[in-house]
């Protein structure tokens, strides 16, 4: 099965977006040639996580904790 990072990363922020630690994220940005996952918070700040060979499980696992 080809997984899609890209609504992975889309559907988790709207997720993340419920709880209190992130309810200032905006977006999960999916660079797909750079396998670079950058949270944006509305404070300005962005955090970039490596998501390089991930599969959709272990994408998912990394930026919660690059967002934690």
């Amino acid at each position: 099965m080809e997984e899609n990072k890209a609504l992975i990363c889309e559907r988790l922020c709207e997720v993340l977006k419920l709880t209190s630690q992130c309810h200032d994220l905006l977006d999960l940005d999916y660079d797909e040639e750079l396998e670079i996952v950058t949270a944006i918070f509305a404070s300005g700040g962005k955090k970039r996580i490596n998501v390089a060979l991930d599969s959709g499980w272990a994408m998912m696992k990394d930026i919660l904790k690059g967002v934690g």
